[in-house]
């Protein structure tokens, strides 16, 4: 199976799999087909190097499951699984997204400026290096996948970017809190610090209690978060001066940069969205960054920037400060609203005569201009800032009756299934090599047959317990076992009776369907067009702009201004 050339979505890319002979056992002679490619996959997709590195990281990804399955069933309970499928959300783009101009309009402009900064970075940069090394999450099953966004799951699972946005924010907080200009008292202070470590902790053991990350993926997340957090904090305030008090040379500099670290994103081996959660948050940066470098030159500057700031939120009173709020709000949202059907009713053209000038730069899994006629102007395409439609179901899903979370057990993107697929095939060929058909079992492959049957002996003993009624609670003696011995078994579904399932996901009955029948069955992800990169790219720099500068100018032109508040 090759990759496409171009824009081929992954449902074209499946096709290519689904013409490989399916897996199974010939029911005839009772001989294993040894016709999974899903290693070959990442084989052919990926460059040697990168491939020889996913190789090394792999194994992390296979050993933890067990382990990771073991920690969920023994905490899992109703309580704990609303719990951490709702406070993901805070560790989530949009919940920044839609709070963070709100800082920067009531007077906390530093503190924004940079929490936005190191937002960008980690998304940006654990995109890159789960786009870069394409590993897949923890197998399910034996996990069960907590969520209330299908959209997460399609991604790769190393590093987690939750736990780097999570890690980033608590960590800077807290160094602001310590900090000499914090005018908090130390009892407020102390429950803020604390509040910020719960948020951490939360979020970050959430991934692992909801089945979408291991520990490998926590920890270098929030390794990486801890690492953008120091470098902001200690270098920002200098690069800050360097962006405010030069020239043009500055904001340009900051804008190429940022782009050709867009077109250097590593090709993933599988439709994977990361890629367009990176570009966003690139677009914020280049517009954050234009306008901090603009707003410094206006006369409202010194009333919201540096230690000599004058804006006083109690000062102005909370019906202005709500005002400027919904104002500000919905002017990001009108831009969005008119920016986004507007270039992507333009510029296909453009693209187009780009190509003809052989100029076009094309990504795997996006479709180039030439190959459509036009793009949906209602596009579901976003999963940072939602569109305004999307809200009301946002809300219903939170408080319905399933309180928005989802248990989904099986694959649930190409990644999954292909690990699946190749644990699968691991399994066979060492149950082949047991039989002694081409000399002396492997090592690994003898410490697998004692597993398996480990987890055989296991499972019987499970079922006798279950027949008899009763099931013993806690952590058994080889349940690790167990666990390792579902690994490979799945099938794309959903099973819980206790909660709404997931609507992507349809239940399959029996263990062994092949690589075929998997792939067919995976919720396709949405056709993305060449322009959308682009697109992403102006409506997110807008927003980044509108938010730092354009907003706070149009406050003080309408009457919602902070002008009364210090000396202009």
């Amino acid at each position: 199976m090759t990759a496409p050339a171009h824009g081929s979505s992954c449902g074209s890319e499946l096709s290519d799999g689904a013409q490989q002979p399916a897996a199974g056992k010939d029911a005839a002679n009772g001989v294993i087909d040894a016709g999974l490619k899903s290693q070959d996959h990442y084989r052919r997709a990926l460059p040697k190097w990168r491939y020889a590195l996913r190789q090394q990281l792999l194994p992390l990804v296979r050993w933890e499951t067990p382990y990771l399955a073991a920690l969920q069933t023994k905490m899992r309970t109703p309580v704990l699984d609303s719990y951490f499928a709702i406070t993901a959300n805070l560790g989530t783009h949009t919940f920044f997204m839609v709070g963070l101009p709100i800082l920067f309009w009531c007077g906390f402009y530093g503190f924004a400026k940079g929490i936005v900064d190191i937002l960008a970075l980690g998304v940006f940069f654990t995109g890159f290096v789960k786009d870069m090394f394409s590993l897949p999450r923890p197998l399910s099953p034996p996990l069960q996948r907590i969520t209330m966004s299908g959209h997460v799951s399609l991604e790769y699972g190393f590093p987690s970017t939750h736990s780097t946005n999570a890690v980033s924010v608590a960590l800077y907080a807290i160094l602001i809190l310590r900090s000499g200009g914090n005018t908090f008292s130390p009892s407020v202070s102390l429950a803020l610090e604390g509040l910020s470590l719960l948020y951490a902790i939360s979020i970050v053991f959430g991934r692992l209690y909801c089945g979408m990350h291991g520990f490998t993926d926590v920890i270098v997340g929030s390794l990486m978060g801890a690492a953008i957090t120091l470098v902001e904090f200690y270098y920002g305030p200098a690069f800050e001066n360097w962006v405010r008090n030069t020239g043009y040379v500055a904001p340009i500099t900051i804008a190429l940069v940022i782009i050709v670290l867009v077109r250097v994103h590593p090709e993933p081996a599988d439709d994977c969205p990361c890629f367009d959660d990176s570009v966003s948050f690139a677009g914020v940066m280049i517009g954050l960054e234009y306008g901090t470098w603009r707003f410094a030159k206006t006369q409202w500057d010194s009333i919201y920037n540096g230690p000599d700031a004058t804006f006083d939120l109690a000062a102005m009173g909370w019906p202005l400060a709500t005002a400027r709020v919904v104002f500000g709000v919905l002017i990001i949202f009108a831009w969005r609203e008119v920016a986004k059907p507007t270039l992507l009713r333009f510029l296909p053209h453009l693209f187009r005569v780009i190509e003809t000038q052989g100029l076009s730069l094309p990504r795997r899994f996006f479709v180039p201009a030439s190959e459509y006629k036009d793009v949906p102007l209602r596009l579901r395409d976003d999963n940072v800032l939602p569109n305004v439609s999307d809200f009301p179901k946002l809300v219903r899903s939170i408080r319905g009756p399933g309180r928005g979370r989802s248990v989904s057990i099986g694959p649930q993107s190409a990644a999954d299934a292909y690990e699946t697929l190749a644990y699968r095939e691991r399994r066979r060929r060492e149950s082949l090599d047991s039989e002694g058909g081409a000399g002396l079992p492997s090592k690994r492959s003898l410490v697998g047959l004692r597993e398996n049957a480990k987890a055989q002996a296991n499972g019987e003993a499970i079922a006798a317990d279950d027949r008899g009624g009763g099931r013993t609670s806690g952590l058994q003696s080889g349940s690790l076992a167990e666990y390792e011995h579902m690994m490979g078994t799945g099938t794309v579904g959903a099973v819980n009776n206790a909660i709404k399932p997931s609507s992507a996901a349809t239940s399959v009955a029996g263990d062994e369907i092949g690589e075929k029948e998997m792939f067919q069955m995976l919720v396709k992800p949405r056709v993305r067009y060449d322009v959308e990169v682009v697109t992403k790219l102006v409506v997110y720099a807008g927003i980044g702009l509108l938010a730092v500068d354009l907003i706070i100018v149009a406050f003080e032109l309408v009457g919602l201004g902070a002008s009364h508040l210090g000396v202009q």
